[in-house]
């Protein structure tokens, strides 16, 4: 077991949070700018990559007409943080959620967790499919280290690395299959890649839908902690 993780805005080895706030720009900015499409004041993952689309500043009319140009026809956009937007524009669904850092975490590695790639991507979408985590395209593994266990060889649970602004790395794509809950392989995967985070120098992060209440039970009881609620917004070009 490694030492436990500590956090905290006292400590002055910790990572400056505020560019959590806009987690999607800092990521696009900085450590996945090879996956960034930009114009203007706008920026966004490529289309098979991610759905995040992330505005310099969401209250500037420039950069609502700048995304408009990174659109392909039809295609809905996901917007973390943004609760207002242009008359052009209109509201497919949101939810609010709830972001979470580590503060009291103990990562460790995993003896059974693999390392997913992209020959993994079929089985990775099937098991997306059946447990809902929240959005996952063709090329997301590419975002990070994504784990997986696998039981007579079908990979029967997941959990990886998204979003990556300075000094953080977001856990994310944490699901079982229905048939494994309750063996605790989800909260193996979470330390697991927490366990790589920590190792580069990095805090973890995540997100989590406000009303699943049972994953915000979990992470908080490995020491995750409530940082700020947030709401993910998924818009459509009018």
């Amino acid at each position: 077991m490694t030492e436990q993780l500590e956090v905290g805005a006292a400590d002055p080895s910790a990572p400056a949070e505020d560019v959590l706030d806009r987690a999607p720009w800092e990521s696009l900015a900085g450590q996945h700018a090879r996956f960034a499409l930009r114009h203007g004041r706008a920026m966004r993952y490529q289309p098979d990559v991610a759905p995040f689309v992330a505005l310099e500043d969401f209250r500037d009319p420039q950069a609502w007409k700048d995304v408009v140009e990174l659109l392909q026809p039809g295609e809905k956009l996901a917007l973390p943080g943004v609760t207002e937007w242009p008359d052009d524009w209109k509201l497919v669904r949101s939810a609010e959620g709830v972001q979470m850092v580590a503060r009291r975490l103990e990562p460790w590695p995993d003896p059974e967790a693999v390392r997913l790639g992209a020959d993994d991507v079929p089985e990775i979408l099937d098991l997306v499919a059946r447990t809902e985590p929240g959005p996952f395209l063709p090329r997301t593994v590419e975002l990070g280290t994504y784990l997986g266990i696998r039981r007579e060889g079908a990979l029967v649970a997941m959990a990886g690395e998204r979003l990556h602004p300075p000094g953080w790395t977001e856990i994310s794509a944490v699901c079982t299959d229905a048939a494994f809950r309750g063996q605790g392989l989800a909260s193996r995967l979470v330390r697991a890649v927490a366990a790589g985070i920590v190792a580069r120098g990095e805090t973890p992060f995540l997100h989590a839908i406000g009303s699943n209440t049972n994953a915000i039970r979990l992470y908080e009881s490995m020491g995750f902690e409530l940082r700020r609620t947030t709401t993910i917004t998924v818009l459509e070009h009018a």
